[in-house]
């Protein structure tokens, strides 16, 4: 079912600049909604989050929401066949689960150990699914068919969230909803210029995403000509 969704490794893209954008029109009316939620909600909210919980503190829930995606990202390194990200991943969870309370402190980078992050977008990359078109997710930004699929599968296949009991199993999902407001104030400037600065928001968040995204990859139809733009938010309005 996932790779029939997905269509076939080789998705035709209509434009010499590698972007396969069909449903423009309706994705530039949900950037218009995510531009609107950012300017009125996410922007704001971040602020006042910043003000008045200190970074010590924020920092913690920022630990704990890695710690809470660790499981999945196992899950992910596995079905890539990445032994290595697999025991890495699972290494990470069980240190700073155990010796770091929860994942409140990160123990496990104190070590020295490389981070390790993937998804089930890039498990179907491995795969050899196409990415499929572009489209921008409500709430979530910019995506593709892939990836999209991706974060649902992310969503619903997380180990934590299918052992855990109430409330604990929302706490993950409280821990990334945190964390994303600490993000969007530590990296406002770059999110200001993309939304804000910008002649055309829509056409700049599209064009970065989909550079980070294949550069991350790996994908060779990235951008050879020039530097992949690396923005620290991972997309205008994170994960």
């Amino acid at each position: 079912m996932v790779l029939t969704a997905c269509g076939t490794a080789q998705d035709t893209v209509s434009r010499a600049d590698g972007i396969h954008d069909p449903y423009e029109p309706t994705n530039r009316r949900i950037h218009a909604f995510n531009k609107a939620l950012d300017t009125n909600l996410l922007r704001p909210g971040s602020k006042r989050y910043a003000r008045f919980v200190p970074v010590e503190f924020r920092t913690s829930i920022s630990n704990v929401s890695e710690n809470f995606s660790m499981p999945s990202v196992a899950v992910n390194s596995l079905l890539q066949g990445d032994l290595r990200s697999f025991g890495l991943s699972t290494a990470r969870f069980a240190v700073n689960s155990t010796l770091g309370i929860g994942g409140i402190i990160d123990v496990y980078s104190e070590f020295g150990v490389e981070e390790v992050d993937t998804d089930f977008g890039e498990t179907l990359y491995v795969w050899g699914v196409g990415e499929g078109t572009y489209v921008e997710l409500p709430v979530f930004g910019p995506s593709t068919r892939r990836d999209a699929l991706g974060r649902v599968v992310d969503i619903v296949t997380n180990p934590l969230s299918n052992t855990l009991d109430s409330p604990e199993k929302y706490y993950g999902t409280a821990a990334a909803y945190l964390t994303r407001l600490n993000d969007r104030d530590r990296f406002s400037s770059t999110i200001d210029s993309i939304l804000y600065d910008s002649a055309d928001s829509y056409a700049q968040a599209r064009l970065i995403y989909l550079q980070n995204r294949r550069f991350e990859l790996g994908d060779e139809t990235a951008s050879s000509g020039s530097d992949p733009y690396t923005d620290p938010y991972e997309d205008p309005y994170a994960q």
